[in-house]
């Protein structure tokens, strides 16, 4: 079996299990936002359900919090007041929330072969820590709520197989864009995506992070990566203990291999308007744009702030373009004003946020107007994404996409650092 395979036996009870194959099985965590919770509370009261495992339940609040408006507002005290009679701790608002695909494993909720859901299509995140993770409807939130269980279709697998390291400037948003354009958005529809190989090991928590993040966006069921040491001092420093190392049998079945030489990879972005549009920088339009967006549950983590702030530090947003910067939890909003990184980001000429998902899915704190151009390091570049149907959204990585800022267009970093290629 497959790593997935594995992990879904396990929690189904089953000696084994096969792609395709209809399963029952146990649910470790499952959580949800401040736009899909209330549906869920909605559909447990119309079912007469008052029974939940609280202590599996993970509630955040990250879309429109600090309240936008009034719906939003209702939104928080629904799923606020549920939590409070529910007795459910595990939940994050103003003051200790963050982006949820963030805030969770930072606060060590997922271990290796965890099987997680959450009524968030990004939940595919948690791979990166070797769990079995991914997004579910408002309704199946519901159910694994209240039963503590849910049904899957065994998914078949993609093997990934990542040989060499990542270059200078080149990071894990580079890889996943790099696969989607190879294999495209529906490439791996309903498939686990297995990553694998020595490369592997070269790359940090936040890469891979990034790299499952974005496996929904290639239409996988999950991404996945086996644990090493790597994994292991991440949990360690979450007082998480790592169980035995579990990893996919020798004579595991993948419809297909994937091979992906890390040494190879340039800087990529994904052009208007699908994340498998993708495009090395060297290759890419050179046409102006209005804002810049360094945040969202892809590449809010302290190690993205880092890497924008090397571009920024010392230069200034070009003139006319708006430079929005969001971490991802109120721990790296801290990290990242103690290390100086926020005071870089203002200097420059550009604001930061409070952690939310607000710009990332057109919701507010960065909506763009007809014609507007944005280099984002979020994860969907649709028609109409981030605002107006005639805006339009470039996907980057957070080095690239402060490299956009201080040009006023995409540039390689080598332009930006006065370097030979």
């Amino acid at each position: 079996m497959t790593l997935t395979e594995k992990i879904l036996a396990r929690h189904a009870g089953l000696a084994e299990v096969r792609p395709g194959q209809l399963i029952e099985a146990e649910v470790d965590l499952c959580l949800a936002n401040d736009i899909t919770a209330p549906v869920a509370i909605g559909e447990l009261k119309k079912a007469g359900i008052d029974k939940v495992f609280a202590d599996r339940i993970v509630l955040v609040m990250d879309h429109f919090v600090p309240n936008k408006d009034i719906k939003s507002a209702q939104n928080v005290k629904c799923v606020r007041d549920f939590a409070r009679e529910h007795g459910v701790s595990k939940f994050f608002d103003v003051g200790e929330m963050g982006i949820e695909h963030a805030l969770v494993p930072d606060k060590g909720f997922v271990k290796p072969y965890d099987l997680v859901v959450g009524a968030d299509s990004h939940t595919c995140t948690y791979g990166a820590l070797g769990a079995f993770s991914t997004g579910v409807g408002s309704t199946d939130f519901a159910a694994a709520m209240s039963a503590g269980r849910l049904w899957f279709k065994v998914p078949a697998a993609i093997k990934v197989e990542l040989v060499g390291s990542l270059s200078k400037y080149v990071s894990g948003k580079d890889v996943i864009l790099h696969l989607i354009g190879e294999i495209g958005v529906a490439g791996a529809l309903y498939r686990s995506l297995e990553f694998v190989g020595e490369g592997t090991s070269s790359l940090t928590m936040a890469d891979r992070f990034t790299i499952c993040n974005m496996a929904i966006e290639a239409g996988a069921k999950n991404g996945i990566f086996p644990v090493d040491e790597r994994t292991e001092a991440y949990l360690a420093e979450r007082g998480v203990a790592a169980p035995p190392r579990l990893t996919a049998d020798e004579d595991a079945v993948y419809e297909r291999v994937v091979r992906i030489d890390l040494d190879a990879l340039r800087p990529t972005v994904a052009l208007p308007s699908l994340p498998g549009n993708a495009c090395v920088i060297d290759e890419a339009p050179k046409g102006e744009i209005q804002q810049v967006v360094v945040g969202s549950c892809t590449n809010g983590r302290i190690e993205d702030l880092r890497a924008a702030a090397s571009v920024l530090k010392g230069r200034k947003v070009k003139k006319g373009v708006r430079l929005i910067v969001i971490p991802a939890t109120q721990e790296i909003y801290l990290k990242a004003m103690r290390e100086g990184l926020l005071e870089t980001f203002i200097e420059a000429g550009g604001i930061v946020s409070t952690p939310t998902c607000g710009p990332c899915l057109g919701g507010y704190m960065g909506i763009l107007a007809e014609g507007e151009t944005c280099v984002a390091t979020t994860n969907r570049n649709f028609v109409g994404r981030m605002g107006h149907t005639d805006s339009k959204v470039i996907l980057a990585s957070p080095l690239i996409a402060a490299c956009a800022a201080v040009m006023g267009r995409l540039a390689t970093p080598e332009e930006v650092f006065g370097e030979e290629r």
